[in-house]
């Protein structure tokens, strides 16, 4: 198979030409290493290759599965692979290989996806562009200068160019749907609990974080989350039933939406143009479909949530570098840290539990505003992000205050961490590009445990203006 003809296929076209024994396990493999290669020296989104196991695996994969074959790529945050060090782009973080797969990278396995290594991601996972200290920025496909999102950069990247059709990623404020804006992909975030942390974690950010993939298909994201979905005995949060199949199910037609849209940030501030021309663009895509669209939005208040949002995220950092730190007998100190991972962690360790709890109640009660639209409404339209992909170097890293640091990053993502906070899914789809040939995604966030509407949505939109054609083509 040529690199132009692999480029051209979803994560299932693979599998059924492995299915059908038009191309081997070894071969796809083999393809998706050597694009790895010669892409990484410019994107630089692998941050561990394990390509001499991923080829003993396809010797004797079988040809049966979901993905059957299909290469595919782990963030190096959580999803612990056996043999893989997962580092949270962190120089705290010692290059300790995991003894044992978690239920979500089984899950992976078993579906038939073959991991070749860990992609790229800012330090713990914190901040909404990827360029670590200890890894290097990773490279936007459409356009070097830029960045690829955050916190599943390297993962957009390398689907982005084309490298494997679809990427682990997770979200706990944003970090599937930004860089899948920025990179030109789908991107849902489940409703909470949907997949099982289990066995290392209960959950991760109290609930905030949760995972799935960046791809270049509605179907593979659909065909991903039946891959995954699913609690074991004692998780502490359960999702409500899912469908027997997301895929089968979205290939039927949903009925007509109610869809709630907005070309202003929360407080009323402008957007970009481009994206709110974006939105406006989705919104006549939607109404030409036969939806019902209105300007209306839930009415949180981004003032008094943004703090207690930063209360949860300040002492889950802390609590994970007190862990680490416990666990590679190291002292945590200011110098083994970015200058903005090194201020969240100080900022957490002086939250009390009074503070944390009274954070976490005050959260909560956003998820009833949010049930509150939803009783009228069926989805909500948002750009995803505030402006286009910014270019690298554009956020201070080294910014220690953390309301100096953390303020520009609220800024360009206005809206993600709502759906966090909620635990509603919600998808980036990928139907706009500037003047300037980046990619500008929006945003549809639907009820709590409906993800199938909002893929039926996407499926309709991918039919009616497909994007698949329009790949970051890179020179192989």
């Amino acid at each position: 198979m040529s690199f132009a003809e692999y480029a051209t296929y979803d994560g299932l076209g693979l599998a059924e030409l492995v299915r059908d024994r038009q191309i081997s396990v070894g071969e796809l493999v083999d393809t998706a290493i050597a694009r790895a290669e010669r892409a990484n020296s410019r994107l630089n989104f692998v941050v561990f290759a394990d390509y001499e196991r991923a080829r003993q695996t396809a010797k004797n994969a079988p040809t049966d599965g979901l993905f059957a074959g299909v290469p595919f790529f782990l963030k190096d945050v959580m999803a612990f692979a056996q043999g893989m060090p997962t580092r949270q782009g962190a120089r705290f973080m010692p290059p300790f290989p995991m003894p044992h797969d978690c239920v979500l990278v089984a899950r992976f396995k078993a579906a038939g996806l073959i991991p070749l290594g860990k992609t790229n991601v800012p330090e713990f996972g914190l901040v909404p562009t990827t360029e670590s200290k200890l890894y290097g920025p990773a490279r936007n496909p459409w356009n070097l200068e830029h960045s690829t999102g955050g916190s599943s950069g390297g993962s957009a990247a390398a689907v982005a160019a084309g490298v494997v059709p679809l990427a682990h990623a997770n979200d706990g404020g944003g970090s599937i749907r930004i860089p899948a804006s920025c990179c030109g992909l789908v991107g849902l975030k489940p409703t909470r609990a949907r997949n099982t942390m289990a066995p290392d974690l209960a959950e991760a950010v109290d609930g905030l974080a949760i995972d799935n993939v960046v791809s270049r298909s509605v179907r593979d994201t659909a065909a991903a989350l039946d891959a995954t979905a699913g609690n074991i005995d004692g998780d502490p949060y359960w999702a409500p039933p899912a469908p027997a199949s997301y895929l089968a199910a979205m290939r039927s037609k949903s009925k007509r939406l109610r869809i709630g849209f907005t070309t202003r940030k929360l407080d009323g501030t402008p957007l970009h143009p481009d994206c709110e021309a974006a939105v406006q663009y989705a919104a006549r895509l939607c109404a030409d479909l036969g939806h019902t669209l209105e300007e209306a939005s839930p009415s949180f208040d981004a003032q008094a949530l943004a703090p207690a949002f930063m209360t949860l995220w300040t002492g889950n950092l802390a609590a994970g570098i007190d862990l680490i730190a416990r666990l590679t007998g190291q002292t945590p100190r200011a110098d083994l840290f970015e200058g903005l991972t090194w201020g969240i962690y100080e900022a957490g360790k002086r939250v009390s539990a009074s503070e944390y709890l009274g954070a976490k109640q005050l959260l909560q009660s956003a998820s009833r505003t949010a049930a509150a639209f939803f009783a009228t409404h069926d989805a909500w339209l948002t750009p995803t992000l505030g402006t286009p992909p910014v270019k690298l170097g554009t956020f201070d890293m080294e910014e220690r205050d953390i309301a100096k640091g953390f303020l520009p990053f609220f800024d360009y993502v206005p809206y993600t961490a709502l759906q966090n906070v909620t635990g509603q899914p919600a998808i980036n789809v990928p139907l706009s590009w500037n003047a300037g040939g980046l990619p500008i995604g929006v945003q549809f966030a639907g009820r709590f445990g409906d993800e199938l509407t909002l893929l039926q949505l996407a499926g309709e939109l991918e039919a009616a203006a497909p994007w698949a054609h329009r790949y970051a083509q890179l020179e192989f």
